[in-house]
């Protein structure tokens, strides 16, 4: 009888399950989008959602217990620090499980996309770094020509009135 026996074995060891759910929860903290089959997401959903909770009530002890899963420091940092923030006054659901229309090639296995209810978005300071980054690589190849012709363009559209302009003055006398 299994009475009081959570979770799914996964067809794997004690270990082996930790570890892959280890690997895992920081995939999905890392990318905060991961593609996997639904068992899996199901039962990683659990877990993420404890080191959510964790980052919500931030403070050393919880620190700690996040490290346990997570055994990097980095991450911990940024789970309580970019992570939990976002899901202030959350209570719950803060993955989500989108299911893939086909199924993996080789087993059929059921997909599924885990992700994050609450995304990352870019500050506004990276917002404007990045464009003016991307700008100066592409301006000299795509922009330098069209400014040469433009102003060429435009003295001549100059000279023209101005040629026009003599020339009535010049017939005017």
């Amino acid at each position: 009888m299994r009475h009081r026996k959570s979770g799914r074995k996964l067809n794997r060891t004690n270990t082996h399950r930790a570890a892959m759910f280890k690997n895992m929860a920081r995939a999905l903290l890392t990318y905060e989008q991961i593609r996997t089959t639904e068992p899996k997401a199901k039962e990683l959903r659990s877990i993420v959602d404890k080191l959510i909770t964790l980052a919500l009530r931030n403070d050393l002890h919880a620190r700690r217990q996040a490290y346990k899963v997570l055994g990097s420091h980095q991450m911990v940092q940024r789970l309580f620090d970019e992570i939990g923030p976002r899901f202030e006054g959350g209570t719950g659901g803060y993955t989500r499980i989108i299911k893939l229309s086909q199924p993996r090639k080789g087993d059929c296995a059921p997909m599924v996309i885990i992700e994050l209810t609450k995304l990352a978005v870019e500050a506004p300071a990276e917002k404007e770094e990045k464009p003016a980054k991307e700008e100066k690589k592409a301006a000299p190849k795509k922009k330098a020509a069209p400014k040469k012709a433009a102003a060429k363009k435009e003295e001549k559209v100059e000279e023209k009135p101005a040629e026009e302009a003599a020339s009535e003055e010049t017939e005017d006398k």
